[in-house]
């Protein structure tokens, strides 16, 4: 069994696990979480042996093998599959060849020696697994045009003992190992003083397995908590001593930002014997890009490190291309409230004392108590995914089969829209499963005012809640949290990713009209494509809605189907206001499909300038933009691709032959267009283009 002595201390970081209910014995593991590479890793080895089950033939005389192990390892797998393991028995060389021949036996071949029995009262009498089984495969080794290869040269499968069944071969040593992943999450466990027992509950818990499914039993993990004693403690001295050297390396780098960009900051706590604690830092670009668009931040404190025992937090904002804006980071010797609100108190100070709108966090007490002692008029949002991925940890145990209704019933309740709908729909879904002493519920209960959206319809996002976003922030998370051997690596990691030097110019995609009304024109001009796209989608859906007047300048909206409630909008025509009852412009900044359809029917040819804000519109944006795309949807080349655009979907309707040709040349070409070059990556002529020849 490997010890973790021999791993160089390099910085590992994991998702937090312990669970937001505050009871330390409920660890939860998020789901679809494919972030932490070695979990990957661990569930990767651990099927091979199940998947090559199916692929494994019985050896026969004459079968090559490159190597010897690799010999070893197929007979494994194939007496995995057939009920019984295999072990390593006399191997032979000689001065030209070395080793030549390896013979490979059942683990109950031959016989054990008799043992001189210990001087003691009553000595230990072990049964011998041992029968003289005669199964084999012998293994010769021989040189071809000068390179070595093995071949079977004996094989025997007659077996004198009763083969074992898929569920019992399992638990033969042989097949009983603790993966490198799981030697981690045991000593982290075991250092957090969790019993043995309760390791291994907590290990299929967060695997998903059976109790007594994993593919080690509790002796070997009482066994590997044993063994690996006396190495913590080394390690533990040897950590403690590189966390604070690396802090003070790191703290030593900020000093250096600090002179090489006047924008950079900084800030750090000390214990009492002077040794660094916490520290945050942000650069001169992210506190420029926050001054016009940290309306909405989000704050990631998802993953600690193991090695250095700190938690992360990252501060995000969302830009008006939609990516995800890099604005801050954290490290954090604990979880506290305290900690929490130092670091709130760092950001905030960072960002010149402006607070944003909206914070979006997981939940976390300690978190939630920070925010509303630090930042009182921010509205604090937990992010709904974040809710999400916690379900399956903290319900599909106790709901077993009844799960998949209560996750899907759970889906529709918290996208509803009214308030009175969701008190009313809880209680009935928490009634229907049998969940008003859940501890679980009583937390969400108590968290309701910052996720469900009926609750949150007033607060500003800025779409900081789509899946897109979310996606780049797990992107950016998995390109800083690559394994580094030091803080100082990391920290340099940090700065590279989050460089706003080294963006791209942003492309201005040309983004022809869908409905050719004169407001849609309008915003395409002020708009970034990003913002426009949300906007034309609206724009676009707005003309499949019906209106009827109702008094004082208001009015009803609702799809021609019925296909969702109707929506309440005011229009005050003094001031050019339009107000919509589904509240999505004060929630992402987008006017909605209800309000642009009153708007239309006012005769309105532009949206009016206050339903543009500054976030969403090009003069804002933080990187260049490439100016040498075509926008006017009168140039003659947008006619020349509408008109062929159109007869290709015409003449490809035809027929399925049609279509599939179309489908697959289409795709080719974009490929290729794609990996063209640029005007200004290289040189081209300036000639002009024949638009007859398109």
């Amino acid at each position: 069994m490997e010890i973790m002595a021999a791993k160089p201390l390099n910085s590992i970081w994991i998702k937090r696990q312990q669970c937001p209910c505050g009871d330390w014995k409920c660890y939860i593991k998020s789901e679809g979480d494919d972030q932490v590479e070695n979990v990957s890793q661990r569930a990767k080895s651990e099927t091979t042996s199940s998947s090559s089950q199916y692929i494994v033939f019985t050896p026969y005389v004459g079968q090559i093998f490159k190597s010897d192990d690799e010999a070893f390892e197929y007979y494994s797998s194939f007496a995995r599959k057939n009920g019984f393991s295999i072990r390593k028995a006399r191997s032979t060389e000689s001065q030209n060849l070395g080793v030549y021949r390896r013979d490979f036996v059942c683990y109950r071949s031959g016989f054990n020696q008799p043992r001189k029995k210990a001087n003691v009262e009553h000595p230990r009498d072990r049964k011998s697994v041992r029968c003289g089984c005669d199964a084999k495969l012998y293994l010769t080794k021989e040189l071809v045009d000068g390179v070595a290869q093995w071949y079977v040269s004996q094989f025997s499968n007659v077996h004198n003992h009763e083969l074992l069944e898929d569920d019992q071969v399992r638990l033969l040593p042989a097949y009983r190992k603790i993966q490198e992943a799981d030697q981690e999450r045991i000593l982290l466990l075991s250092k957090a003083g969790f019993p043995v027992n309760r390791i291994v509950k907590v290990l299929e818990l967060e695997k998903g397995v059976q109790p007594g499914h994993l593919p080690f039993i509790e002796k070997d993990v009482r066994n590997f908590v044993r063994t690996c004693k006396k190495t913590v403690q080394e390690n533990d001295a040897l950590i403690t001593e590189k966390r604070e050297n690396d802090l003070l390396e790191l703290l030593e780098a900020c000093k250096a930002s600090e002179q090489k960009d006047e924008g950079f900051v900084y800030s750090f706590t000390t214990d009492e014997n002077g040794r660094v604690e916490n520290i945050a830092w942000s650069y001169g670009d992210s506190l420029r890009a926050y001054s016009f668009l940290g309306d909405a931040v989000t704050f990631d404190t998802t993953y600690r490190s193991i090695t250095y025992n700190m938690l992360l937090g990252v501060w995000f904002g969302i830009d008006n291309h939609g990516n995800a804006l890099f604005l801050g980071c954290v490290l954090l010797q604990d979880e506290t409230s305290q900690s929490f609100s130092w670091a709130l108190q760092s950001f905030v100070r960072f960002m010149r004392g402006r607070q944003p709108q909206t914070i979006a966090t997981d939940i976390d007490a300690g978190l939630r108590d920070a925010i509303a002692s630090e930042m009182p008029n921010t509205k604090h949002v937990i992010c709904i995914w974040q809710v999400l991925s916690k379900l399956s940890s903290w319900f599909s145990l106790p709901l077993g089969l009844q799960y998949p209704d209560f996750k899907s019933e759970f889906d529709m309740l918290c996208r509803l829209e009214n308030v009175e709908d969701f008190e009313l729909q809880w209680n009935q879904l928490v009634a229907r499963f049998g969940l008003g002493s859940d501890k679980h519920i009583a937390l969400l209960l108590s968290y309701r005012a910052s996720w469900p959206i009926s609750y949150m319809r007033n607060f500003f996002l800025a779409r900081t809640m789509t899946n897109e976003y979310w996606k780049l922030v797990e992107t950016f998370m998995k390109n800083i949290l690559n394994p580094q051997s030091s803080l100082l690596l990391f920290f340099e990691q940090v700065g590279l990713v989050s460089n706003f030097g080294n963006h791209k110019k942003e492309k201005q995609l040309y983004m022809p009209a869908k409905t050719c009304l004169p407001l849609e024109e309008h915003a395409r001009s002020i708009l970034t494509p990003y913002a426009f796209n949300v906007m034309q989608h609206e724009i676009t859906l707005s003309m499949q809605y019906a209106m009827t007047e109702m008094a004082n300048s208001s009015y009803l909206v609702r799809h021609y189907k019925k296909m969702e409630a109707e929506c309440l909008v005011i229009w005050i025509h003094e001031d050019e206001q339009v107000h919509c009852s589904c509240k999505e412009f004060e929630h992402s900044g987008i006017l909605c499909r209800h309000s642009i359809r009153v708007l239309v029917s006012k005769n309105y040819f532009q949206i009016p300038e206050k339903y543009f804000p500054l976030r969403w519109r090009l003069e804002s944006s933080l990187a260049p933009l490439d100016d040498s795309i075509i926008q006017s949807s009168a140039n003659e080349y947008s006619q020349v691709f509408h008109d062929l655009s159109g007869s290709l979907y015409s003449e490809s309707f035809v027929s399925k032959q049609r279509f599939n040709y179309v489908n697959k040349e289409l795709k080719q070409l974009l490929e290729h267009v794609q990996n063209m070059p640029t005007v200004d990556e290289v040189a081209v002529s300036s000639a002009p283009i024949n638009v007859s020849e398109l």
